[in-house]
């Protein structure tokens, strides 16, 4: 029984068609989201006296690593589908990616690539970190509307229902709008990251967007329909305690080792 008050989404999740070719909403929203993700993060590493060529290309760099990373992520939570359809693991253009694979593999990507160009990754980091969150958000707009990523069941008005018969949601079942929810946190983190921006020492913004991800990641996996992994928890809540860890760790160390706060003589001789 659909709740009274539960609202209903009645959006064909194909925008257009052409030939081979399907523009979605989800697909839309990701492009705009790498945009402008790309675009912020790399304005605010300039800002932080990283060339401004040099974070372009690192984050070019950065984003085909971590479609790389979210197919990767995508197939290991599946593993039972792939590893009996070993050429659809390259399949990538029938859909099937995770966001945290996008996230691990683009950072994992960046780093290196600023390593062997002699940018400073702290800088390029936290430049990165806000675009990577708002990305994320703006991105979540599109799987809203598609209704992917399938949330529990939910008897209440706060429930969301998909009705359109295209729907990649569960038609006519109310559920929790799980990426929603996400869609919520990630601007949170995204506010109160641009308010450290140039106020926090470098990696700080980083470190930060790594642990907060991962508590409302961890956090909002519980009403979302994944496959176990193991210990009761997915594998996006089993990365996510491995982010605040990571996080937690990195910010206390920065703590006893200097402080939060940024020293601007310190970083114009820098």
């Amino acid at each position: 029984m659909i709740p009274l008050l539960a609202i209903s989404i009645y959006i064909d999740p194909n925008i257009f068609f052409l030939g081979p070719f399907t523009l979605s909403w989800h697909g839309l929203f990701s492009a705009i989201g790498v945009i402008a993700g790309v675009s912020l993060g790399v304005r605010i590493a300039a800002e932080a006296g990283v060339n401004e060529d040099g974070a372009y290309n690192l984050a070019l760099w950065s984003v085909a690593g971590g479609i790389v990373g979210a197919r990767l992520f995508h197939v290991w939570d599946n593993w039972g589908y792939y590893s009996t359809n070993l050429l659809q693991i390259v399949m990538i253009n029938e859909g099937g990616i995770a966001i945290y694979g996008a996230i691990v593999g683009g950072i994992l990507t960046g780093t290196i690539y600023a390593r062997m160009t002699g940018i400073d990754v702290a800088k390029m980091t936290d430049g990165g970190a806000v675009g990577l969150i708002l990305g994320q958000a703006i991105g979540r707009i599109g799987d809203v509307i598609n209704g992917e990523h399938h949330g529990l069941p939910l008897e209440s008005s706060l429930a969301v229902v998909y009705t359109h018969p295209n729907t990649l949601g569960e038609m006519g079942l109310p559920v929790h709008l799980a990426v929603g929810y996400e869609l919520v946190w990630d601007m949170l983190v995204f506010g109160l990251l641009m308010l450290l921006r140039g106020r926090a020492r470098f990696g700080v913004i980083f470190w930060l967007y790594v642990a907060l991800y991962a508590v409302g990641r961890f956090w909002i996996s519980f009403y979302r329909v994944d496959a176990i992994q193991a210990l009761g928890l997915s594998q996006a809540q089993l990365v996510a305690v491995v982010g605040v860890v990571l996080g937690v760790a990195a910010l206390g160390w920065m703590g006893l080792r200097g402080g939060y706060r940024r020293e601007p003589i310190a970083d114009l001789a820098s």
